[in-house]
């Protein structure tokens, strides 16, 4: 979990809205074939779920 906070601080993501974003991707279905959209350094802000 540190490493991904760490990793996500790097790139300039915003840790607890990239975890919980990916968290919920996770639940909602992601699929395994596309897990490296989810990594810090290919994450995208844009295409963030909203969260409800």
């Amino acid at each position: 979990m540190a490493s991904l906070v760490e990793t996500a601080k790097l790139n300039d993501v915003v840790p607890l809205g990239y975890l919980a974003d990916v968290l919920t991707k996770i639940v909602n279905g992601h699929p395994n074939s596309q897990l490296e959209e989810l990594l810090p350094w290919s994450y995208r802000t844009d295409k963030m779920v909203p969260i409800e």
